[in-house]
């Protein structure tokens, strides 16, 4: 075998160990065995909410199973294939098998990075919620750029999104929203976003056509369900009513029933305004609520955990993720990764991908060293 394929090979190899690791495989193939009969009990549906988790469960470790077991198989046989080419000097079936190999590598690492999805709540819907920061029209016109941003790249991926609450800006944008985004692992791709993002751009409300600096918060949080426990006090809780805003049509219904709630221990506020029901858009809110409080928890585990402060910030200088950078150049650079690209109108069409996956890419390095230790 040729060095550079030897080379490819072993980092197969090595990939595949870390995906088997990742997935704690003994203990996966147990669970899903054990969820597997108790999916045959006739009695499971009884509880329809504790028969959808639990069947939920079993597709997330029979995926993950399955799919550690055809990428395995995959990489034997395309190995196989290699030596069995070399050995009979037939130049067309390697550069298929070395091409294939080149395919596979592709897919392992892809495949590894979905492994690290594997949080409590990683797997579940979530909250999407978008703040302008200063500089009125300007800022509030960023606000609904970044939303647009989040809303196409889910549409990309297949998931479905749901607008809950939008304040417009007083001449364009947005003041605030908060949609929810439905799909399989979508809090887990998408938890990272939270934090500050800016803006460099000649600015389109500005006659004198000067180069303005706008700031966006992103904060996402996991849509919860009955197996994480959050109590909420109902004395720590001022609910107000107000009239819907909005541009009204499909995302906002113009009546007297719009609900926001602030939890008065931490100072988190919610609101929905989706539903002309004010009892169903309390529940909403209510849900919302526990979610940014499930947030709030893991933020404060991982500061602990990693002796650093949870990412809480002011919305402007100093504080921000990520900058997008239109004029006068085109470049788009995450600060804590450090990866960037020229594209920036296709990420603002929602190809943030290499962003979201660097993120995750910082766990499988450490992974990988140690177990090479």
């Amino acid at each position: 075998m040729r060095a550079e394929t030897e080379a490819k090979a072993q980092e197969i190899k090595q990939s595949l160990a870390l995906l088997r690791r990742s997935l704690d495989w003994d203990n996966a193939v147990r669970r899903l065995d054990e969820l597997n009969a108790l999916a045959e009990d006739p009695k499971l549906w009884d509880s329809p909410e504790k028969a959808q988790t639990l069947l939920r469960e079993r597709t997330h470790l029979d995926n993950a199973i399955t799919g550690y077991k055809a990428l395995a198989g995959e990489f034997d046989d395309t190995v196989g294939l290699i030596e069995l080419a070399e050995a009979e000097s037939d130049a067309e079936v390697l550069a298929d098998a070395e091409a294939q190999l080149g395919q596979l590598a592709e897919r392992v690492a892809k495949k590894q990075l979905e492994s690290l999805l594997a949080g409590e709540a990683d797997g579940n819907d979530c909250y999407l919620e978008v703040n302008a920061g200063a500089g009125g029209t300007e800022a509030q016109d960023w606000g609904q750029m970044l939303l647009r941003m989040y809303v196409r790249w889910a549409e990309q991926h297949g998931f479905k999104v749901e607008w809950l609450e939008e304040s417009p800006g007083e001449e364009a944008g947005i003041k605030s929203a908060t949609v929810l985004i439905k799909g399989h692992n979508a809090y887990g791709w998408l938890k990272t976003e939270s934090g500050v993002h800016r803006l460099v751009r000649i600015s389109p409300f500005d006659s004198a056509a000067r180069r303005h600096t706008s700031f966006a918060s992103v904060a996402v949080s996991p849509v919860i369900d009955d197996s994480i426990d959050i109590t909420v006090d109902e004395k720590d809780l001022k609910v107000d009513t107000y009239r819907s805003s909005g541009a009204g049509g499909q995302h906002v219904n113009k009546t007297e029933s719009a609900i926001r709630i602030t939890h008065i221990p931490t100072g988190i506020v919610v609101a929905c305004q989706n539903d002309r029901s004010q009892h169903r858009n309390r529940a909403m809110a209510m849900d919302m609520l526990r979610a940014r409080l499930y947030e709030r928890e893991l933020q404060l585990r991982e500061a602990q955990a990693q002796a650093l402060q949870a990412e809480k910030t002011d919305i402007g200088w100093g504080h921000q993720i990520r900058s997008y950078v239109l004029q006068p150049y085109q470049m788009v650079k995450d600060l804590r990764t450090g990866v960037e690209t020229s594209a920036s109108a296709a990420v603002l069409d929602g190809d943030i991908d290499q962003f979201l996956e660097a993120s995750l890419a910082a766990k499988l390095k450490g992974q990988g060293e140690e177990l090479t230790a």
